[in-house]
Order: structure tokens, then C-alpha cells, then sequence
């Protein structure tokens, strides 16, 4: 990353299949990772934190609530609805934000970066209607489960927000129920075009993460549609373009482990990262295939004298070795 000038790492440390993460203050949160062996320490986060210190990279960590949250009830099953509603947790206890809390407070001592991911994306509800104790609860407050999601994204907010933490939600918050978010609340575009101009002009940040364009695991999308993606588009008040405050390419690893996520990330991250730090006007003019292309090939290959496993550029499918014997520049 630090080759790239890419200076944020948006570490998704916690997910539905695993919680790999140790949260002393709920000891029991990590029985969720895969295995005992696929485990982090609080040790090992500040060694990543530290790592990256070095090298001008802050790391923005991720506790994606309150959907893509199965694994937390391996170890505190009071987490979970019921045994057949695992996710999203349990609106309706407090316990469940007195968890969310503690386990802030935790990392609030191992990430000292300003922004802090809450998640919010992807949330399915329909099972808090069939679980009698939460249904009950929202017939209480006289609560849709539309409005129990966003009840317990603000709720996560002002406990992030109480640790001196600025929060990040993925877009479907600001879709939902924009007029109801923290003015703090950074602004996660990834569902296509068209969210941050939304965004900005009602006074939030955005950070750009096209699906379409920028997500690394969709392994279809060629160098060039990295490289003319443009974080900007549609917003042309030049105040409004200050609160996008950057882009990220994203590394989604279902189908990537040690074995192949370096040739999923570069170089196709580098032709994003050079959209990040170039005005528009000086990417738009002339022909990217004389100009941006031969950089990149050039890149690449400094990754692969480096160590770094980048692969080939202008294969139709990323990640692909090369099809034929020839130079590294021309690959």
C-alpha cells in the first residue's frame, strides 16, 4: 500500500462466518473464529496498527452491525433472536449494546484512528418479526423493523461517538434514513453511482467505493475501468467535492486467502490509487494506453522485484497468470 501511496487500510476484521478478534472485556466473542489457530491477539492488532504506523498507513477497523453478525453468538448466544434468527443481533436488550460497548472500548485501545466502520449494510430484518420476545418489543415501542434498524445504527453510532470515534456506515444508512444520521456520520458509497453527490449535498462526507468499478473481487472489471472511475463524478461545487474524503478499492475474500490475494489486489489497486492522487483533468486527456498503461506494467513489475505477487495487467480475468512467455513490462 505505502508503494501506492494508499495511506487508509479498512480492516473488516469481524464478519458473519468468523470473529477472529480478541475482546477482552467478552472473552467468549473469539469461540467464533474458524479455529483457535485463525486468531488474532489484542498483541497482534497493535503489531498491524504499529506496522502500518510505519509506513503512513492508518488502519479504520470495522464491527459491522447489526447484520453480518452470526459469529458473535458462538460465544454469547444471548447475542442471537433465537437459534434460528442469527442475524441481525438482538435489538430489543440492552445486553446486546452493553456488548457493542465494551467491545469499542476494547478497540479503542488498539486503533487510534479517528474514523471508525460501522457497518449497516446488508440487513435482513424479517426474522426479528417472527422472533416473539423482539416482536413483542417492537409492538412496544410501536416500532417498524425498518425503524428498529435504524434505532440500532444510531444507538452503535452514539456509542462510537462517545468514544471520540467519527462513524462510518455503508450507504443503505444514508439511503434509509439519511435525515435521522449523525452529522458526523461518513457516508460508505459501494452499490453503485450516484451516493455521494447525495451525500455531500446534504452535508455528509463519502467515501467513493463504486462496486461496479472499484471492488477487487469482481474479477471481470480490467485496469482501465479502475483507472477512469472517478470519485467526483457528479459533483461539481467545488465545497461539496472537499467532503468526499477519498476512495477504497475493496478485497472482499470469499474467494481469496494467502494464496492468491496479492494478485487480486495489485496492480489493479494501483491504477485506483493513481486516480486518487491525480486531478480528473490530468487522467482524462490523451490515451491511457500510451500514457497510465506502460506506468503500470512498470509498477507491477517493481512490485514483483519487491516480493509483491502482482500479476499480469491486461489479462481479461485478474488474478490470471500470464498466458504466454515475454517480458514482465509488456504483461
Amino acid at each position: 500500500m505505502s508503494y501506492a501511496k494508499l495511506n487508509v487500510l479498512h480492516w473488516h476484521v469481524i464478519d458473519e462466518q468468523s470473529f477472529p478478534i480478541e475482546i477482552p472485556s467478552y472473552p467468549n466473542l473469539w469461540r467464533g473464529s474458524y479455529t483457535k489457530w485463525e486468531r488474532y491477539t489484542v498483541e497482534d492488532a497493535i503489531e498491524i496498527v504499529n506496522y502500518a504506523k510505519l509506513r503512513g498507513i492508518n488502519i479504520m477497523a470495522e464491527v459491522d452491525v447489526p447484520g453480518h453478525a452470526e459469529s458473535w453468538g458462538k460465544g454469547y448466544p444471548d447475542l442471537w433472536p433465537s437459534s434460528s434468527c442469527r442475524e441481525p443481533l438482538d435489538v430489543s436488550k440492552n445486553y446486546t449494546f452493553d456488548v457493542i460497548s465494551g467491545m469499542l472500548t476494547d478497540m479503542r485501545e488498539i486503533f487510534p484512528f479517528e474514523l471508525f466502520h460501522l457497518g449497516g449494510d446488508e440487513v435482513n430484518t424479517d426474522c426479528w418479526n417472527t422472533t416473539p420476545h423482539v416482536k413483542e418489543w417492537l409492538q412496544d415501542k410501536n416500532l417498524t423493523t425498518k425503524e428498529a434498524y435504524q434505532y440500532f445504527v444510531l444507538r452503535a453510532q452514539q456509542i462510537a461517538l462517545s468514544k471520540n470515534w467519527t462513524p462510518v456506515n455503508w450507504e443503505e444508512t444514508f439511503n434509509t434514513f439519511a435525515e435521522n444520521l449523525h452529522p458526523r456520520t461518513v457516508v460508505h458509497n459501494w452499490l453503485g453511482p450516484g451516493v455521494c453527490p447525495k451525500a455531500v449535498a446534504k452535508g455528509f462526507r463519502c467515501i467513493f467505493s463504486n462496486q461496479g468499478v472499484w471492488y477487487l473481487d469482481h474479477l471481470d472489471v480490467p485496469w482501465h475501468e479502475f483507472y477512469t472511475a472517478e470519485p467526483l463524478e457528479g459533483i461539481d461545487d467545488s465545497s461539496q467535492q472537499k467532503l468526499v474524503l477519498g476512495g477504497e478499492v475493496c478485497m472482499w475474500a470469499e474467494t481469496a486467502d494467502t494464496s492468491n490475494v496479492q494478485q487480486t489486489i495489485w496492480p489493479r489497486a494501483a491504477a485506483a490509487a493513481e486516480r486518487l492522487w491525480s486531478s480528473k483533468e490530468a487522467i482524462s486527456s490523451g490515451n491511457i494506453n500510451e500514457t497510465a498503461l506502460p506506468r503500470l506494467h512498470y509498477f507491477r513489475c517493481l512490485l514483483n522485484r519487491r516480493g509483491v505477487q502482482a500479476a499480469p495487467l491486461t489479462n481479461k480475468l485478474a488474478r490470471t497468470p500470464p498466458i504466454g512467455p515475454g517480458s514482465c513490462y509488456i504483461q
